[in-house]
């Protein structure tokens, strides 16, 4: 046993070196925990389609992911466009005070949630690259008993950290109960936004 933990203890570093960052997913998740709305679904969806996405990757679905034309562009084009639609829906609530009280604000469904965390997971081209091929590339080069101690630490770094910035976010609710403070969170999340789309759009279309 102890002579796997190595290869568990890879996955979760390098999980948890590509999965901590500012990104379009950790701030969907930060908000919906600072409204304190669906953290619990929505958590369990990012570690699980993490989870299932490196398992992928080190079955070889990377190579195959590859070898597909145009895959990359659509998706890249596709997370922009959505991305773009999100940023411009966030600078929206920054401009109307009357509408960043937390507790006044309309409150997602599950289903719609989980919609949004879905399109935020699957419609970024990046988590293809960081989770099945980069990691799923290290994984594979593994051997095969090690291979699911591997997933394991991977997993589990995926989900310490979404629940940490789920659950997490509530400490800060206190600092963002005024609306100035809040209308600063959305006017962060919608730059960060319009900034990735602009990102990915770039990548997609430079020769």
């Amino acid at each position: 046993m102890t002579s796997l933990l190595p290869a568990f203890t890879k996955g979760f570093a390098l999980s948890a070196g590509l999965i901590i960052a500012i990104g379009a997913q950790n701030m969907f998740v930060l908000r919906q925990g600072l409204k304190r709305e669906h953290v619990l679904p929505i958590v369990l969806f990012c570690a699980a389609a993490d989870a299932t996405l490196i398992t992928a990757g080190v079955s070889g679905l990377g190579g195959i992911l590859a070898l597909i034309p145009g895959l990359s562009l659509g998706l890249s084009l596709g997370g922009a466009i959505f991305l773009s639609w999100y940023g411009i829906s966030a600078l929206r609530r920054a401009a109307h005070p009357e509408a960043l009280v937390l507790s006044q604000q309309a409150g997602l469904t599950l289903s719609a949630a989980l919609a949004g965390t879905a399109a935020f997971t699957f419609l970024n081209p990046h988590v293809y690259i960081d989770t099945v091929m980069l990691m799923g590339a290290v994984g594979a080069s593994l051997m095969a008993p090690e291979r699911p101690f591997f997933i394991t630490g991977a997993a589990l770094a995926s989900f310490t950290w979404f629940a940490a910035l789920g659950f997490g976010a509530r400490f800060l609710a206190p600092l963002l109960s005024r609306p100035a403070a809040w209308r600063a969170l959305d006017l962060a999340i919608g730059l960060v936004m319009l900034a990735l789309a602009a990102n990915l759009a770039h990548g997609a279309l430079a020769p």
